[in-house]
């Protein structure tokens, strides 16, 4: 799942703007045993040029929201081939009528998060089940709801102004139809990619604090710096810890054995040696 850049700003005279992608894997919700994982990357703009090397040799789905700059992901290669297919976003969709309900109290906007609400209710309840039975579910209750909502949505698009919020709500989800109920077909899909969102937020909030990020080395550092602490936070370390750890050990580690030290494969020495003992 990914989560479209954000920027950074570094403060004073000349400031400089750069963007932070970020990356993220967890199969947790579906039972998967991969390892869970985050990788950041900076890049001075938002061009897509961006995103599309980062994901030069990845083939998939991707779940993001509906930036221009990643269509181009989604269309066939050469040879008429889709490597990437695009997973839509709920809680993108949902946070377009939140809006709209919060600035006009619209019953229709209510409705439509009333709507959308019950798909999330399913989700929660099969939070942890397996991939097949996610989509055993989703299959029979969820893609009801779905279908009603789709209908009750170009409905609705006949009754407000064309020009309103509410219709470009409406509009964003009905010409993403296919990637919005990408999640019904295949259980390993969230319903959105709300992860990578939380993974971001640190960058978020601490953005007026980037002093050093105001270069495109001090972008890249942190860059870095976030895909090690992230990913030691989602295999549950504390990563003060982690990260003191490794930098004690890393001097005389092995070069073949420096897999040992990732995230999700570490032990931390004073464990290891009480196991030696």
């Amino acid at each position: 799942m990914l989560d479209r850049s954000k920027r950074l700003e570094g403060l004073g005279k000349g400031v400089k703007e750069g963007r932070i992608w970020t990356y993220l894997r967890d199969d947790r919700p579906w039972g998967g045993t991969a390892p869970p994982g985050v990788a950041y990357f900076f890049s001075p703009d938002r061009k897509s040029a961006h995103p599309h090397r980062h994901l030069a040799e990845f083939s998939g789905i991707l779940q993001a929201d509906a930036y221009t700059g990643f269509k181009a992901l989604y269309e066939p290669d050469a040879t008429g081939v889709v490597r990437i297919r695009e997973a839509a976003c709920w809680a993108h969709l949902r946070r377009d009528f939140h809006d709209v309900w919060i600035g006009t109290k619209s019953e229709i906007a209510r409705e439509a998060l009333d709507r959308i609400g019950a798909l999330y209710d399913i989700e929660r309840e099969i939070t942890g089940c397996s991939a097949e039975e996610r989509r055993r579910v989703r299959q029979t209750r969820t893609r009801p709801l779905a279908e009603d909502f789709k209908a009750w949505s170009e409905a609705q698009l006949g009754r407000v102004s064309g020009k309103s919020a509410l219709a470009k709500a409406f509009r964003y989800a009905l010409h993403r139809w296919p990637s919005f109920t990408l999640f019904l077909e295949n259980g390993r899909v969230a319903i959105d990619n709300n992860p990578a969102e939380r993974a971001i937020k640190p960058v978020v909030i601490g953005r007026k604090n980037w002093l050093f990020a105001g270069a495109d080395a001090g972008g890249e550092t942190l860059a870095e710096a976030m895909t090690i602490i992230e990913s030691a936070k989602l295999s549950g370390h504390d990563p003060e810890a982690y990260m003191a750890d490794i930098l004690a050990r890393i001097g005389d580690h092995k070069i073949n054995r420096l897999d040992e030290l990732l995230p999700w494969n570490w032990v931390p020495q004073s464990k290891e040696a009480k196991a030696v003992a």
